[in-house]
């Protein structure tokens, strides 16, 4: 069996959304769970994982990515309010919002949805909804403890931390570390044409 490459696209965030959110994960720090945090640095809104796949299908993952890339405009959007997932009496994920031109977002994954299912990649089955994940709940927390982050992110308000104009996607590839993931990008895609 030949190299197997985590892989996913994502659009990257700027540095000014970067350290809003970090300030967020500083006031959760505070008095929470064992959540595993994520660096700043390495926060971005996911538009499709793909997992391991074979090398050699990367360069159809680009092709395919930079179809899409090349037929949508640039658009803008906006990291403000938080959340969890599945919900605030269990929550296994903490994320900020993103907001902004949402139809445009949606329209760019599901165009990616398509072009990637056309060369032979399966749909994702649960709906898209974007955010930015700034920590997962470790498996040792108490019920209790992940109920109170639960209400602490319930009650929290986070303005906007930033607009920014989206103008490329990355295809990334994604190695896991005992520290946390490391990200590469295998490919940078401007949206409207050209690389």
């Amino acid at each position: 069996m030949g190299e197997r490459v985590r892989t996913f696209i994502a659009i990257e965030l700027p540095e000014e959304v970067q350290r809003g959110l970090a300030r967020v994960q500083g006031e959760l720090k505070r008095s929470h769970p064992p959540v595993r945090w994520v660096s700043p640095e390495k926060i971005h809104v996911t538009l499709k994982f793909l997992g391991e796949i074979p090398a050699e299908q990367v360069e159809t993952v680009c092709q395919a990515t930079d179809r899409v890339a090349a037929s949508t405009a640039p658009f803008e959007l906006e990291a403000a309010g938080a959340g969890v997932f599945p919900n605030l009496r269990r929550p296994r994920v903490v994320w900020v919002g993103v907001q902004g031109d949402l139809s445009a977002l949606h329209a760019l994954q599901a165009s990616l949805e398509r072009e990637l299912a056309q060369a032979g990649f399966p749909r994702e089955e649960r709906p898209f909804s974007p955010h930015l994940t700034l920590g997962r709940v470790q498996e040792r927390a108490a019920p209790a403890e992940a109920r109170s982050l639960g209400q602490v992110v319930a009650a929290l308000e986070v303005p906007s931390l930033g607009r920014w104009r989206v103008e490329q996607v990355v295809v990334m590839r994604s190695d896991l570390r005992p520290e946390g993931p490391m990200y590469t990008p295998l490919r940078v895609l401007r949206l409207g044409g050209g690389s």
